[in-house]
């Protein structure tokens, strides 16, 4: 299973970025399993940002909440972090990861710099 990350850039405060996230290989299907994206800043510890259920529940950090929403095309096998109103604070190296079972797949990371 690979998970490809894509979408990450240079904004100011207040932009919007999307971050794709596309699995190959091995029938790993983005609606059977958990998906989340996480994040981290400089300096910092890693963070879990959002995840979604296989029932397509959604859940979000609270420094996120508001500004980023968690989707995914099954057909695609695509995951996506929209994300608005960015903030300084958002800056990081983000990634999505795949639970399946007790088995975690990790995407390459993708960053996040947002200019104030």
């Amino acid at each position: 299973v690979q998970l490809q990350a894509s979408g990450g850039g240079l904004v100011q405060t207040g932009g919007s970025l999307r971050l794709s996230c596309t699995a190959s290989g091995s029938k790993f299907s983005v609606n059977a399993n958990y998906m989340a994206w996480h994040r981290q800043a400089p300096g910092n510890q890693r963070e879990w940002v959002a995840g979604l259920t296989p029932g397509g529940s959604p859940d979000y950090a609270e420094s996120v909440k508001g500004r980023f929403t968690i989707s995914r095309d099954n057909g695609k096998r695509t995951i996506y972090l929209q994300m608005n109103n960015l903030k300084p604070e958002d800056t990081g190296v983000y990634f999505c990861r795949g639970t399946r079972g007790t088995v975690f797949y990790y995407g390459q990371e993708t960053q996040v710099t947002v200019s104030s």
